[in-house]
């Protein structure tokens, strides 16, 4: 049930977002009485669940919920539909418009997303408001990864300001350290006492290449134990759900990062953990691999959640804080493409699966919504990348034509949407089979 509903939030996200999407196109291609010929939410390979001709389009639903399309007269699109375009042009075929019309009606979806990506978070800074938690709120301090000790940080510091800029709420740190060039660290040590720490440059590289994210979060004390991978180094040694982890390696863990920094000072070490289990206290010798990691989930009662509050904008302050929180989105999302290409990136890159992780696993409209607002951005930055098939794609060609004013030839621009199917197909089942890996083997 949990899976089935991260599932209809998602179809439900896309749905509303690739229907606004050809929207963007659909609409001034009309007014460029430019015809339509079809109009559909999912592709329709062979047959389509619903269809109905309306004037010259036909509006319809396919069974392939991979996206959505609106097929334009006259233009080489996903459909490879040639024969129509080895005939005479007619007035109300794409190719038949002025370059700087076509430009139009191809930027018209990357557009709409921007928009909805940006109204979205609008709305919700109004409606819902945002939490935020001051860091001079926090009574225990951070939980900080153990990799960042040997800079001089430790689980119980407090980070006030970074690059000279206070803090907002505890939430933005990742972003700015990972995402942001945030390597000056103004410090509140667990004593009291103040420090500034800077951070080496690529300080983020590091971080994401040993699996070190987040690296800053909330503290919370170690409870029982939720769940217990049956494939993982805990479940071998015999620790079940519902038992609660005392010591390892004779340290004592009271907090939850006192768990992680024992099982990442383990790694490829035999040691000794200490456990309840049915009122019984067992020890057994545990041998880590190289990850350092238990293969549990563990409950936490979060400390300094009460400090958290919801602060409400005005509808003007809405629209600023909502335009904020786009750019934030578009520009810390551009940022993270540095760690796709590194090995562990590559395998990080998830399909469907992955995407619908991020909705919970009961429905919450708030989240839903900044989870839609979140994919529109997405989609308009991969949909406007110069690659053929991509709206990119085919603005790069008609920008050629602007500059030079001569139309790319009409068997470049079929070679070129060829390529771009076969990279976006292989792309696609690259990331579904990362997905179906993780699924199966981790």
């Amino acid at each position: 049930m949990e899976i089935l509903t991260q599932a209809a939030q998602l179809i439900l996200s896309l749905s509303i977002l690739v229907t606004l999407h050809e929207f963007g196109h659909y609409i001034p291609a009309r007014l460029f009485k430019t015809r339509i010929e079809k109009f559909y939410l999912f592709f329709d390979p062979w047959f389509s669940l619903y269809k109905k001709k309306i004037g010259d389009t036909e509006w319809g639903i396919g069974w392939l919920p991979l996206g959505g399309y609106v097929k334009i007269a006259g233009m080489v699109d996903e459909s490879m539909d040639t024969e129509q375009l080895k005939k005479p042009a007619q007035p109300w075929e794409f190719r038949s418009k002025p370059a700087w019309q076509r430009l139009i009606i191809m930027i018209g979806g990357v557009t709409v997303n921007i928009v909805v990506g940006f109204f979205i978070y609008m709305g919700i800074v109004y409606f819902y408001g945002l939490e935020e938690l001051k860091p001079s709120s926090l009574k225990e301090g951070l939980a900080i990864h153990p990799e960042l000790e040997k800079y001089g940080l430790e689980s119980g510091d407090n980070i006030i300001r970074i690059n000279d800029k206070d803090i907002r709420t505890v939430n933005e740190i990742n972003a700015i350290v990972m995402l942001r060039k945030g390597y000056k660290l103004d410090v509140v040590k667990k004593d009291g006492t103040k420090t500034v720490i800077t951070l080496p440059e690529k300080t983020e590289m590091e971080l994401f290449q040993k699996g070190a994210f987040p690296a800053f979060g909330l503290r919370g004390l170690l409870d029982t134990l939720k769940s217990v991978d049956s494939t993982g180094i805990a479940y071998k040694a015999g620790l079940k759900t519902g038992d609660r982890i005392l010591k390892i390696d004779g340290k004592e863990l009271v907090y939850f990062d006192d768990l992680q920094k024992a099982t990442y000072s383990s790694k490829n070490k035999e040691v000794e953990v200490v456990f309840i289990h049915d009122q019984d206290t067992i020890s057994k010798q545990v041998k880590f691999d190289e990850k350092g990691l238990l293969g549990v989930g563990v409950s936490q009662n979060f400390l300094d959640e009460e400090s958290i509050i919801t602060r409400k904008y005005s509808l003007p302050e809405s629209f600023g804080k909502g335009w904020e929180l786009g750019t934030n989105t578009l520009s810390d999302y551009i940022s993270q493409f540095k760690f796709v290409f590194t090995k562990k990136g590559a395998t990080s890159i998830g399909g469907f699966g992955t995407m619908g992780k991020i909705f919970p696993t009961t429905w919450n409209w708030k989240i839903f919504w900044m989870n839609t607002a979140f994919i529109s951005i997405v989609l308009a930055f991969m949909n406007i990348l110069p690659i053929p098939a991509l709206d990119g794609g085919h603005v790069i060609f008609l920008l050629y034509e602007l500059i030079t004013g001569k139309e790319a030839p009409q068997k470049v621009l079929e070679i070129a949407q060829y390529i771009g199917i076969v990279l976006l197909l292989s792309l696609m089942l690259y990331a579904n089979g990362n997905d179906i890996y993780r699924w199966l083997f981790t």
